[in-house]
């Protein structure tokens, strides 16, 4: 199979996996309340989500690279994120823990509440950044046209790490107040 046969492939397969994501999403915070009573079952349906959601970066990233060296012309314009690849993982990364943030802190008053808001951050942050380590990873790793299997294993362990931890602060939550 040729490059522009592959690419087009490729963005058919991201364009699918997109409309699962958003089916698996919605079902994913219709059931949290009801998932994180059994702290194991909840580790693993954290997990899962992270991978899916790392996955869909990857495949996303992956159809970016194929389409900017298949169809674009060879100016240094439509170059610069592949030139620059830890910049724009960076950027992309801190994009996706702040939505993330902004989304857990509607989890609890379902909308942003500013003075919650700060609880979340600090509650957050570590989990964010091992998560986010995992993003820029993924996002740097791909755009460079570097990433191999034991790149990717590395990063799902690295949200496997991050669904334990990000349970245990659920399972702590009721504890503290």
């Amino acid at each position: 199979m040729n490059e522009a046969k592959r690419t087009v492939v490729l963005g058919l397969v991201f364009l699918l996996c997109l409309v699962l994501a958003y089916v698996e999403n919605r079902s994913f915070f219709n059931y949290l309340g009801n998932v994180f009573s059994n702290p194991p079952l909840a580790i693993l349906i954290v997990f899962i989500h992270n991978v899916l959601a790392v996955s869909l970066i990857l495949l996303g990233m992956t159809f970016y690279v194929g389409v900017v060296l298949t169809f674009m012309p060879k100016r240094e314009i439509e170059y610069v994120v592949l030139q620059h690849p830890r910049v724009f993982a960076f950027v992309f990364t801190a994009m996706i823990i702040l939505i993330s943030i902004l989304r857990a802190s509607m989890l609890v008053h379902g909308q942003v509440v500013v003075n919650t808001l700060v609880l979340v951050i600090l509650l957050s942050t570590p989990n964010a950044i091992i998560e986010g380590y995992g993003i820029f990873q993924t996002i740097e790793k791909t755009l460079k046209r570097k990433m191999t299997l034991k790149d990717l294993a590395v990063i799902y362990s690295i949200f496997f790490v991050a669904a334990i931890i990000e349970v245990g602060y659920v399972q702590l939550l009721p504890l503290i107040s």
